[in-house]
């Protein structure tokens, strides 16, 4: 009855959650700035499924279709909005 009532997947989502986290320290070695951008946006992307999976409950739903386009819609929106800023502050161009 006990194993049960215990939260194994949230548990083992939280132990993953910390280890993606501590892997993401990797930026105060000395290594390659590019290398620095790679294991950061793994570990970001692998931190962002372990969140949505477990602990927002995604796959759980019975509606799973309108919650994966709301998740790509979000994702559209914020790639829109971070190369726009780029495109407008880092590059230069405005009217």
């Amino acid at each position: 009855m006990l194993k049960q009532l215990f939260p194994i997947k949230h548990v083992a989502g939280y132990i993953s959650s910390l280890i993606l986290s501590a892997v993401a320290l990797v930026v105060l070695l000395d290594i390659p700035a590019g290398s620095k951008m790679a294991i950061l946006l793994v570990t970001a992307v692998l931190q962002a499924a372990v969140q949505l999976m477990l602990f927002m409950h995604v796959g759980e739903s019975d509606d799973k279709k309108s919650i994966y386009i709301n998740i790509i819609y979000a994702l559209f929106v914020a790639l829109v909005t971070i190369l726009g800023t780029l495109f407008i502050f880092v590059w230069g161009w405005y009217s």
